[in-house]
């Protein structure tokens, strides 16, 4: 099975769970008269719009390449993962509007529903997240598996308060507390994911990578004098892309240069997991300025040569 078909499974799976659990939620928080159980379910259906988007997501990333997207697909997964955690904060946001308006006008809370519903909901998020693990660094695979990871550890907050009524009907008060923290924890973990998402967006350095490093390793490779003009980016939380001006010692012929070309690609690929690299072979620097500006920057605002 391939790992597109593998991923676009373990979605549809994960989508029929939490359309079931947003369902039987809002029921069951009607009844209970509980601010926690409908922000669970506010939270569930905000998961099955994610899953839509990370499901389409996959599967437009598995579009061949054109001439006119010739990177491919990869950046859907991105704009998935950004339209989730847009997604997500904007519902908690009314979620929390809700709560606050609930402990302001009280009403009272039926504790077992409560608890029983929220812990079968904290079970089949939980076992939903483990499906959706993502195996490698895919942002979109882990973006769905964190909704369901924050939607299971929602679902026991919301049980605390269920038994807390349970225990004590005066203590009604804990079930829109709960909503509130629950909504506070998911709009900080919304906010890491937005930030990871737009790092790729504004084609940041992976975050992970050790510049100093991987210039090291290439410059280690037999016939490289230099390295300059080094820029690395990620096309997708799994996919990176390389591009540098090689500097070659010797005067090769054609066939030798390419040969050092290859041995820097093959020198990086899986040390640093570069799935593109695109190298410039030059037998002395193109440029003698030490800052070694690229055309982008010197078109920069404020970098062009002033007027005399």
């Amino acid at each position: 099975m391939g790992r597109g078909t593998s991923r676009t499974g373990r979605l549809v799976v994960a989508l029929g769970v939490n359309l079931a659990l947003a369902a039987g939620q809002v029921v069951a928080g009607v009844l209970a008269h509980s601010t926690g159980l409908l922000a669970d379910a506010g939270h569930n259906v905000t998961d099955v719009a994610g899953l839509a988007v990370s499901l389409a997501a996959v599967r437009f990333a598995l579009r061949p390449r054109s001439p006119a997207r010739s990177f491919g697909y990869h950046r859907s997964t991105i704009l998935a993962a950004v339209a989730n955690a847009a997604i997500i904060a904007a519902v908690t946001v009314a979620i929390l509007v809700v709560a606050v308006d609930r402990l302001l006008h009280p009403r009272p809370v039926v504790g077992g529903v409560v608890l029983s519903v929220a812990l079968a909901a904290a079970a089949a998020n939980a076992a939903t997240a483990v499906v959706l693990r993502p195996t490698s660094a895919d942002l979109n695979m882990a973006a769905a598996a964190f909704h369901l990871a924050a939607d299971a550890a929602a679902a026991l907050v919301v049980a605390a308060a269920g038994a807390a009524v349970l225990l004590d009907p005066s203590l009604r008060w804990a079930d829109p507390v709960a909503s509130l923290a629950v909504g506070a924890l998911i709009i900080l973990e919304a906010y890491r994911l937005l930030r990871s998402s737009l790092a790729i967006l504004l084609e940041s350095s992976p975050a992970d990578l050790d510049l100093a490093a991987l210039t090291a390793v290439m410059h280690a490779v037999p016939g490289v004098a230099e390295v300059h003009d080094l820029h690395v980016w990620s096309l997708s939380s799994d996919v990176r892309a390389l591009s540098a001006h090689v500097v070659v010692s010797g005067h090769p012929t054609l066939e030798q240069a390419q040969a050092v070309s290859e041995r820097v690609r093959v020198a990086v690929s899986a040390p640093f997991t570069i799935a593109h690299t695109t190298l410039e072979l030059e037998c002395e620097r193109c440029t003698d300025d030490a800052a070694d500006p690229c055309l982008m920057d010197s078109l920069a605002p404020g970098a062009l040569p002033r007027s005399r």
